[in-house]
C-alpha cells in the first residue's frame, strides 16, 4: 500500500535549534488544523557536531512556553531523506548550498522565509548564537502558517 502523507523536512545546521522548533511548531499546528495523520514531519542538520542530542535547551523552554511538546534527537539530513520528502525547508542560504550540493530534486528545496514574505527576513536567524530563542520562534511560527496554508493549497486539503 502507498503512503500518502506529505513528508516535510526542516534542515538547519546542527539540528538542535531552528530545524526541530520549526519541526515542532509546523506539528502543532498540523495538529490543530486536524491534519496531523495526513503528514510525516521531521527534520535534520548539516552537520553531526549533536547527533542523538534532544534540542538545545533554548529551544525546548521556547517550545514548552508554547505548550508544544518535541522529542526529536538530532540527525543528519541522509540522501534518503532527499529521495523520501516532499517539502525541504531550509532556515539560511548555507544550509540550502549544502543540501542542494546533495543533488536533490527541483521543486523539493525551498527557504523557509519564502513562505512569509511579511516578515523582512532573508533567512531564519540562528540562536545558537544570539540566544535570541523567542525571535525565531514568532518567526517560525508565522512561517509555519504560510507553509501549511501552501501545502493545503497544493495538495487540495
Amino acid at each position: 500500500m502507498k503512503d500518502n502523507k506529505i513528508k516535510v523536512l526542516f534542515v538547519c545546521l546542527g539540528n538542535i535549534c531552528r530545524s526541530p522548533m520549526a519541526e515542532a511548531v509546523f506539528a502543532h499546528k498540523a495538529a490543530a488544523a486536524g491534519l496531523s495523520d495526513r503528514f510525516l514531519i521531521d527534520s535534520a542538520g548539516t552537520g553531526s557536531w549533536h547527533i542523538g542530542q534532544p534540542p538545545h535547551s533554548g529551544t525546548r523552554k521556547e517550545l514548552a512556553r508554547h505548550n508544544i511538546p518535541t522529542t526529536h534527537r538530532a540527525r543528519v539530513v541522509t540522501e534518503q531523506d532527499l529521495a523520501d520528502f516532499d517539502y525541504i525547508l531550509t532556515m539560511d542560504d548555507s544550509n540550502f548550498d549544502d543540501v542542494n550540493a546533495l543533488g536533490i530534486p527541483k521543486g523539493k528545496l525551498r527557504r523557509f522565509v519564502e513562505y512569509d514574505s511579511s516578515t523582512g527576513y532573508q533567512e531564519v536567524p540562528d540562536p545558537y548564537y544570539t540566544g535570541h530563542f523567542d525571535e525565531v520562534y514568532d518567526l517560525v511560527d508565522k512561517l509555519s502558517d504560510g507553509l501549511l496554508q501552501t501545502i493545503r493549497e497544493e495538495q487540495k486539503i
